[in-house]
Formats: C-alpha cells, sequence, structure tokens
C-alpha cells in the first residue's frame, strides 16, 4: 500500500466531495448534503478559508496506450480528516474534526489511523488545548476506532442547530 497523509490542495475538492456524499448514504442522509461544490471549494481554499483538511492518497497506476509512455500515474483520494479551529470560553483553541473517512473498499488497513494520527500531531504542534468531534450513537465501528485512542465519548449533550 502505497499511502500519502498531505494537506488537502484545491485540486483534491472533486474527490473529497465524492467521500462526502459517500459518507451521507453511509449516515442513510444523503439528501442532507446541500452544500454546492464552489461554496466547498471556496470555503476550503478562497480568500478567507474556514476548513482545512488532509488527505489519504494512493497512487493509480493505469494504462494509457494512446499515450507517449504507457503508465500514467494519478493520486486518488481514499480518504481525509477536515477540521476547522472553535474556541472554548474554558479550554481555549481546539481542532474540531468535522468530518474522518475513508472510502469504504479501503477500510480496515489503518488509515483512518493515520489520518487520526496527523490530526494529533499538528495539534499539538499548533498547541491547541485538543480535538474534539461528534460521532453517531449507532457508528459502532467509528465508535470503536475512538476508543483504541482512549477516547472519551460524552452521551450528555444535544446537539442544536438552525438552518437557513
Amino acid at each position: 500500500m502505497n499511502i500519502t497523509i498531505r494537506p488537502a490542495e484545491k485540486k483534491d475538492c472533486a474527490q473529497m466531495m465524492q467521500l462526502v456524499n459517500e459518507l451521507a448514504l453511509y449516515e442513510k442522509a444523503p439528501e442532507q448534503v446541500t452544500v454546492s461544490f464552489d461554496h466547498f471549494v471556496e470555503s476550503g481554499f478562497g480568500s478567507n478559508p474556514v476548513w482545512w483538511a488532509f488527505v489519504a492518497t494512493q497512487m493509480e497506476i493505469y494504462d494509457d496506450s494512446d499515450a507517449e509512455q504507457s503508465d500514467v500515474r494519478g493520486e486518488k483520494v481514499i480518504g481525509f480528516a477536515l477540521y476547522y479551529i472553535r474556541y472554548s470560553t474554558w479550554k481555549g483553541q481546539r481542532m474540531y474534526l468535522e468530518d474522518l473517512l475513508v472510502t469504504e473498499d479501503m477500510r480496515g488497513r489503518g488509515i483512518g489511523a493515520m489520518l487520526f494520527d496527523q490530526l494529533i500531531q499538528s495539534c499539538k504542534e499548533k498547541k491547541y488545548s485538543g480535538l474534539v468531534w461528534q460521532v453517531l450513537d449507532w457508528n459502532e465501528p467509528a465508535i470503536n476506532f475512538y476508543k483504541k485512542y482512549n477516547a472519551g465519548i460524552d452521551a450528555g449533550w444535544l446537539n442544536g442547530s438552525l438552518s437557513f
């Protein structure tokens, strides 16, 4: 497995959005993805970014008989961890993990752990006070993944939201 973990680039956005839609299907809510591609890109790579991400990529090699070279290489995004910085009046700056996902056919190979470890390293380098996220109570594979890190899973909070 030739996996690379690196900061997301604008060119990754189309593949990242494919994975967002894959995640929405897994979470039984595909109709909930309403963000436009342009808004997604602008929010991460515009003049005032509000999210950042690490991507897991794998090199694909395929034959292109029309090309001068017989092997054409391309990077395929097989997972990502998208985050933003939130502020806690009690704890200070914290990294908020919005989504951590690995495409279904690549799960179980340690790629999620590679992404999560990169988030932890980034938090420590930037001196954030912690890393926080949400996980659906029925998503046992994700809960078990986070428990491997001795993460606390708090059942005492309810989510609130307004949509405009």
